[in-house]
């Protein structure tokens, strides 16, 4: 019997783990030693570190030269007609004149900004259809683009959905004015704004022998002055599903008030170290209405730093962290000190 028992023994695997370093938890390691001089070092440090990088990029964001120029009201005739989509054969231009006062220096940017328009809604942002931004062939009825998909005689739209219907169309010139009446055009660049990953990944054009008959057998969408493949009639590599404009337009906006890249600057002739300080005229031709939905539409011309443009939000973040890190440790310091002149006094 005491034999069976010890050969029963040495038969069953025993549950012990192997007698290594990893089973049995003998590895070298580092564990530290969180002392209060080293604690409250961190906090200081950390805070002063946040707090300087608050106020630098507070000044830095300062720094930017930015002019805002709202034309909603200036071309109030124009946005009237607009809201008729049977006028969209209908040419409507309008001028806004301004003045720069000094100059602005460096890489400078044009955008337009749109007030109160909600691109956040669930069903607007749904409403496209990606296998067909990417050229495929595909059959829009079944997508999420109603009802924006087809005409009533059956022909397909070629973007289709709600965001590509309501794209900003209005066409842009920036003037400048040598003298009283003299006036050159100010050289922008269309091509070239929109991220490498939408221009290269997220969008692709029909393939074709040409992008006409790429796009044939559709239409462009009701808001819409021109077909697809004529959206840039300079630039036929900037035209169809990877024009710049469009590309842009369709990354939708998370807040009503919001600002898209229209064109920026090229640095040439008189313009090549930027926008010289002088008088300045907006041509504007007008295509996109905004009184339905009780919007502004403005134009703004921008510099931008190593930070980015003019916005304050990442300073003041990193400064109201800074200041509330190095709060707490002086609050851990009075704490600290506090008790030990209490440990102190139960040693004596």
């Amino acid at each position: 019997m005491k034999n069976k028992n010890s050969q029963g023994a040495q038969e069953c695997p025993s549950r012990c783990p192997d007698n290594s370093a990893f089973k049995q938890q003998k590895l070298p390691a580092w564990k530290p030693k969180l002392t209060a001089p080293t604690v409250l070092s961190s906090f200081f440090t950390i805070g002063l570190f946040c707090l300087l990088m608050g106020i630098c990029l507070i000044l830095y964001a300062r720094s930017v030269k930015e002019i805002q120029i709202n034309y909603s009201d200036i071309c109030l005739n124009c946005s009237k007609l607009r809201e008729n989509s049977s006028n969209w054969d209908k040419d409507c231009d309008c001028a806004v004149h301004f003045t720069l006062q000094e100059n602005m220096l460096g890489d400078v940017f044009m955008y337009y900004r749109l007030q109160n328009f909600y691109q956040n809604h669930r069903r607007y942002v749904l409403s496209r259809s990606d296998a067909q931004l990417l050229g495929q062939d595909v059959n829009i009825q079944n997508s999420n683009c109603e009802p924006f998909t087809t005409y009533p005689n059956g022909t397909p739209m070629a973007p289709c959905g709600a965001i590509a219907n309501s794209m900003f169309n209005d066409s842009i010139q920036l003037f400048y004015y040598l003298n009283s009446s003299t006036a050159i055009e100010v050289p922008l660049l269309k091509s070239g704004n929109s991220w490498w990953s939408d221009k290269n990944v997220k969008f692709r054009n029909p393939t074709s022998y040409n992008l006409s008959s790429a796009f044939a057998g559709t239409t462009r969408p009701p808001y819409w002055q021109k077909p697809a493949y004529l959206l840039d009639e300079e630039d036929e590599r900037n035209n169809g599903y990877i024009n710049d404009d469009f590309i842009i337009w369709m990354r939708a906006s998370a807040f009503p008030t919001f600002r898209n890249l229209y064109r920026r600057l090229s640095h040439t002739n008189q313009f090549a170290d930027g926008l010289p300080a002088g008088n300045y005229t907006f041509h504007i031709t007008y295509n996109f209405p905004v009184t339905k939905f009780k919007g502004k539409k403005q134009v703004v011309l921008s510099t931008i730093t190593w930070s980015g443009g003019s916005n304050l939000f990442l300073g003041i973040a990193y400064t109201v962290s800074g200041v509330v890190i190095v709060l707490a440790g002086f609050i851990i310091t009075a704490i600290h000190l506090k008790l030990r002149k209490k440990k102190t006094y139960f040693q004596r």
